[in-house]
């Protein structure tokens, strides 16, 4: 099963009104470095104004093909568990994406699921449109957006769609705006709620069956101060470290600064690196003498505390198979070559 990272799932209207209609996408399709996302995700949905859908699409289509992007292309589609005529219309876009770009797209995103068998519909459609354009079994991936009471409720049935080795649900992303807003949430003055709960619900059942766990997005991009409208890069720092810290692989990102910050934070520091290689190679040599559990610059460590350190090593490795552009600039020479020799396995 392919290992899938999206430490950056950023979103980019397909179409806006300009003279050149695709410049987000564009933008985003050409981005280098840590500028690129893990996950491009083509907006058809609400970044899209409704009556430039259709020149959307052929935006998405047109473009993908001619890009050499170096992260996954996950484009958003319509959809909403309570509105038939919104499903029609996002079956027809998953068909159209999927027999016309085919390789070049990694999955579709279905966003304001319902409950399971919602979740289940929108896995028919893309299996059907996958047959229909002559793939491979499995070839499309789904995504999905919490953002609904009904999806929430389901979280658990909805998640286990994705146990199983060749499982096409792939990825949990929380969507805070709609969801604040169907359970009539409201913004006291201090922004909205930081759903802390659902939070730790989504990456937990992310973590249970194999699934990749993706922040809302942060929209309060820029603040003033004295005058001087500035990019809020703290406010969305800490909003970054916080999903980091209870195990989200990602967040949203809406604007290229978002995607370099979530791109770092989700990605261990030299000094955090250096730490936990450090503690593993002094495990490991205990290890070999006989020794269960030894204390290494004050702190005890088991098989636990090595798991954790373990988590660091495997992030590096993944994010160094699929980006080695942005971890040999992080990291030097020295460290990566450890990093990738250490030895992993506790027993």
């Amino acid at each position: 099963m392919t290992r899938h990272i999206c430490r950056t799932f950023q979103t980019a209207p397909a179409a806006v009104p300009r003279d050149d209609t695709a410049k987000y996408l564009r933008s985003g399709l050409t981005a280098e470095g840590f500028q690129a996302p893990d996950w491009l995700v083509p907006d058809l949905e609400d970044g899209t104004a409704p009556d430039m859908k259709a020149t959307a699409l052929e935006n998405v289509c047109e473009l993908v093909p001619e890009h050499d992007f170096p992260g996954e292309i996950w484009p958003r589609v319509q959809w909403s568990y309570d509105d038939e005529s919104f499903r029609d219309r996002g079956r027809e876009e998953i068909a159209t994406l999927v027999r016309e770009l085919g390789d070049h797209i990694d999955g579709v995103v279905v966003p304001k699921v319902g409950r399971r068998g919602d979740v289940e519909r929108a896995l028919e459609a893309v299996a059907d449109a996958e047959s229909e354009a002559g793939l491979s079994d499995g070839s499309i991936g789904l995504s999905i957006i919490i953002e609904t009471a009904a999806a929430r409720s389901d979280l658990r049935e909805i998640s286990m769609l994705g146990d199983g080795s060749h499982a096409r649900l792939t990825a949990l992303v929380f969507g805070p705006v709609d969801y604040a807003a169907e359970l009539g949430g409201r913004d006291l003055g201090d922004g909205r709620p930081r759903w802390d709960g659902l939070l730790e619900a989504l990456s937990n059942e992310a973590s249970a069956n194999g699934l990749l766990a993706i922040g809302g997005p942060f929209d309060d991009l820029f603040r003033e101060r004295a005058g001087v409208t500035i990019y809020n890069a703290d406010a969305y720092a800490d909003q970054v470290e916080r999903e980091a810290q209870i195990g989200l692989d990602g967040s949203w990102s809406l604007y290229p600064k978002q995607t370099v910050q979530a791109n770092r934070i989700h990605l261990p520091t030299p000094a955090e690196l250096e730490r936990d290689v450090h503690k593993i190679e002094r495990f490991n040599a205990a290890k070999a003498e006989g020794t269960g559990a030894v204390t290494i610059d004050g702190q005890m460590v088991d098989e636990a505390t090595f798991k954790n350190f373990r988590n660091t090593v495997v992030t590096v490795r993944t994010v160094h198979g699929t980006r080695p552009e942005q971890t040999t600039e992080l990291y030097d020479d020295g460290l990566l070559e450890r990093v990738l020799d250490l030895e992993l396995s506790y027993r």
